[in-house]
């Protein structure tokens, strides 16, 4: 019996996580997947009550009672230091080891995109932001704090292992999915120890796989690139703070952070699946956030469920809301969000 997690989070976190259940229950039982779901009292209004972002134990009891977690948005403005997010997400990514930080951007329908001339065809890349290493690991620190001469430090950490293993995942990843090329981005010109790292692994690695073209772009020109000739790319892989900035880039060339979809990743083990758009207190509890991110996330996670069927179903769930105009003010529709889920599970009903 597969067991997943649920942390709906705050703001509109619950509310998105609540449409992405009434799906998840209803391919449940037309299909027999025996899901179980256990929601867990996480978030802004646990911590404010007594003080708990991550209870002890909770990170033993993921790797050893469950297969993934479904994650709402975090952050409440009643939390300025936002300590309950970062313990939970960033928590979570690092005790439990998600190296693999995945991004799809596929353009489902051309009116939401901001380029111009840009066809659904031309747009359909996935990003390997490796996750647990980078300027996001805290290494660091202030001297002097609050003087004219304060000095803060932020160490960006490059692993062998660290490097090697999302590198890997991406072209196997390629292999496995048909896709024909891998694009490598750094800024080696400028940060010469720790991305000569990446330079020289991504060249040992890429002889392993001579079928798949390898390339190599430094970040700003991958960002220029995206924006150019966003069908130059398939598989994208660099590390934890430019895959943070370019995968938002690519949200927006899709149609906006409300469709962007991720799974933060380690294979074969328990992993976490969460909507990117953020926890939006400023239109929460109005009934107007956009779900189509969080449904594509459960379709991350069936896949890593081994039901990569029922991904490719909820895609053109989502696609068919899209097409239709089943969306959200945010999107420019006048749909509230379980009407939009409403018109993903009629579709899904009758496919």
């Amino acid at each position: 019996m597969p067991r997943i997690a649920v942390i709906p989070g705050d703001g509109i976190g619950r509310e998105v996580i609540t449409e992405g259940l009434r799906l998840l229950h209803a391919l449940n039982r037309w299909h027999g997947l025996d899901l179980h779901f256990e929601e867990l009292d996480l978030g802004a209004d646990r911590y404010l009550r007594d003080g708990t972002t991550m209870p002890p134990g909770l990170f033993d009891r993921f790797r050893a009672e469950f297969q993934a977690i479904f994650l709402g948005a975090l952050g409440d403005p009643r939390v300025p230091s936002n300590v309950h997010a970062k313990d939970i997400l960033l928590g979570s990514r690092f005790e439990l080891d998600l190296y693999i930080n995945l991004r799809p951007i596929q353009l489902l329908d051309s009116r939401y995109c901001p380029l111009k001339d840009t066809e659904p065809s031309q747009v359909d890349m996935v990003v390997f932001r490796e996750n647990t290493e980078g300027l996001y690991t805290g290494i660091g620190g202030q001297f002097k704090r609050g003087t004219d001469d304060e000095v803060a430090l932020e160490t960006e950490m490059n692993t062998r292992k660290g490097v090697e293993r999302i590198i890997r995942a991406a072209f196997a990843y390629a292999r496995q999915s048909g896709r024909k090329s891998v694009c490598m981005s750094d800024k080696a010109n400028a940060m010469r120890h720790g991305h000569d790292l990446w330079q020289r692994v991504f060249k040992q690695v890429q002889a392993e796989y001579p079928e798949i073209e390898a390339f190599h772009l430094y970040v700003d020109v991958l960002a220029m690139e995206m924006v150019r000739k966003p069908s130059r790319f398939s598989v994208i892989v660099t590390n934890n703070l430019f895959g943070d900035i370019v995968t938002d880039l690519g949200a927006q060339i899709q149609g906006g952070i409300g469709l962007a979809a991720s799974g933060n990743i380690h294979p074969g083990r328990v992993s976490l699946f969460e909507p990117v758009h953020g926890s939006a207190p400023d239109i929460a509890g109005k009934g107007i956030a956009n779900p189509l991110a969080t449904f594509l996330s459960a379709g991350m996670m069936l896949s890593h469920l081994g039901h990569s069927g029922l991904e490719a179903r909820l895609r053109d769930a989502v696609q068919f809301c899209l097409n239709r105009g089943y969306v959200t003010p945010e999107l420019g529709g006048k749909s509230r969000t379980h009407e939009v889920t409403d018109a993903a599970l009629t579709f899904l009903e009758n496919q």
